[in-house]
């Protein structure tokens, strides 16, 4: 096996990516670039019958919005491929038939109805059936039957599974030890574990079996997954120990919990509680239903990987706005927490707040220009930039800017009738038809020049400095809001700004 990293992402295409499926992938790639290794993707899908037709699709366009594309997937350095588990079916056969030969697994031909008897059974009686060590003895298997009756049986094709032999009933203090890197030493008592099915007579393995010799195959040297997988680290270690080969080291991600703190945030909290809990919208074709994501719902890439990585991993600093190159230059999994982290709504739209104040005035105003054009307003890039650079940032989102900025764009019809009880006094008319006369002999309208001309005339009269600047803003905006009134008027320009005081003059 290499001594080079190489983690990977292993989800199943039974749906959408959720959020916590792409904070795992999300640990997996900064460490894998933390130490010059390799990220790779495969799709876990031998379970057909929860295929989703999409999901895989969508699982790649998600990593690609995020910028943390594997370095080999399904049809991309296919360098240990195939990258599909229903692709690879043929290779697992021989690693069961493997361990019945070495006596780590057996046959079990008990029928689905008398285990579901059984465990009715247990039921009634306060206790959980579990297929161990303890029954094997009373159930239909290899312990039970003798070599020739399984080797008719499996001829005759009945139904069967190999299960593991995770305990033989001795020694019942012999502890299964791992140390995970994330939360040191874990202990399993395998007495009280169940023997897992690992293969199924339709030629299909379960999880636990395609996942461990995929990972060996693969050459994966760490296993990053989440906390839920905890139960299934004693049979994947004794697995690898059965098959002889060396054991990848274990990090179990903390969970992501409900903004409450209550219990695991699933896919049905985003809707329930109002936010995405998906990188993607996603458009269930089956129920003909859409949930939405975090890109459809304006959020940048940038600002969804940092919150992420914030997400049960602490840097030790106070910092927080992270690029992905210094996320992966401070990348520790030795910093991520044991305990589950609670997912905060509004602190991801502070980040998403904080990119919106990074990003480029140009590349918001192209996505800008949809929204303007949709409203039949024809504006060039470079001035709605402009307008863009007074205004974001009061914006979470860019569909914040219509609110922010509409009268840029149109003249106000309406005025705040609070502040104009408040602003417009009985002279006012006079002093804005002053005003008008004064900035109509501008030669040049920069916000520099009316700035200073414009105070200059108040201070030479001894106005109020409030007298002019509130009525001149309620007369351009409609409203006491928005940024600097004489980058306002730089904008509209001289003629629209001289327009809008004469309107508010006959109208208010």
């Amino acid at each position: 096996m290499t001594n080079k990293v190489r983690v990977r992402f292993a989800p199943s295409p039974t749906g959408p990516l959720h959020i916590g499926g792409v904070r795992t992938a999300l640990f997996n790639y900064l460490f894998a670039k933390k130490n010059g290794g390799t990220f790779y993707l495969r799709i876990e899908d031998t379970d057909q019958n929860r295929f989703v037709p999409g999901a895989e699709e969508y699982i790649f366009n998600s990593l690609e919005w995020l910028g943390i594309a594997p370095d080999e997937t399904v049809g991309k350095n296919e360098l240990f491929g195939p990258y599909r588990q229903s692709e690879r079916k043929h290779l697992y056969k021989q690693f069961a038939d493997e361990l019945v030969s070495n006596g780590f697994a057996y046959y079990a031909f008990d029928s689905p109805d008398n285990l579901e008897n059984l465990r009715k059974e247990a039921e009634k009686e306060g206790k959980t059936f579990t297929y161990n060590w303890e029954v094997r003895s009373v159930l239909h298997n290899s312990f039970t039957l003798s070599k020739e009756e399984v080797k008719t049986k499996i001829a005759n094709g009945d139904h069967y599974v190999i299960r593991f032999n995770m305990h033989d009933g001795t020694n019942d203090n012999a502890l299964i030890q791992a140390q995970d890197l994330i939360r040191g030493e874990v202990n399993f008592n395998p007495a009280l574990l169940d023997d897992k099915v690992l293969f199924k007579s339709d030629g299909m393995p379960t999880y636990h079996l395609a996942n461990i010799v995929d990972d060996h195959l693969m050459e994966t040297t760490h296993v990053i997954r989440g906390e839920e997988w905890l139960p299934s680290l004693p049979l994947h270690i004794k697995l690898y120990e059965a098959f002889g080969w060396k054991v990848p080291e274990f990090a179990h991600l903390p969970l992501i919990l409900k903004p409450i703190g209550n219990g695991k945030l699933s896919k049905r909290d985003g809707d329930k509680l109002g936010f995405p809990v998906f990188p993607l919208q996603w458009n269930d074709k089956i129920s003909n239903t859409s949930s939405k994501g975090y890109k459809d719902d304006g959020y940048f890439p940038e600002a969804l990987v940092n919150f992420l990585a914030l997400l049960g991993w602490n840097p030790g600093t106070e910092q927080e706005l992270f690029t992905l190159e210094e996320l992966t230059q401070a990348f520790d999994l030795n910093k991520v927490n044991k305990s589950g982290a609670r997912f905060d709504p509004d602190k991801i739209k502070w980040f998403n707040q904080q990119y919106m104040q990074k990003r480029d005035n140009m590349v918001l105003a192209q996505e800008y220009q949809k929204i303007v054009k949709d409203k039949n307003i024809q504006i060039d890039t470079e001035k709605l930039a402009r307008i863009i650079s007074l205004i974001k940032e009061r914006a979470v989102f860019v569909s914040d800017f219509w609110e922010l900025s509409s009268y840029f764009f149109q003249a106000p019809t309406t005025y705040d009738p609070k502040a104009v009880g408040k602003q417009w006094k009985e002279n006012t008319a006079v002093l804005m038809t002053d005003l008008q006369t004064i900035l109509n002999n501008c030669d040049s309208f920069e916000s520099s020049t009316t700035e200073s001309i414009v105070k200059n005339w108040i201070a030479d009269n001894n106005y109020a400095f409030g007298q002019i600047m509130a009525p001149l803003r309620l007369a351009l905006v409609g409203e006491l809001k928005g940024p600097h009134i004489f980058d306002i008027m730089e904008s509209i320009g001289k003629e629209e700004t001289i327009n809008r005081i004469q309107n508010a003059i006959k109208t208010i």
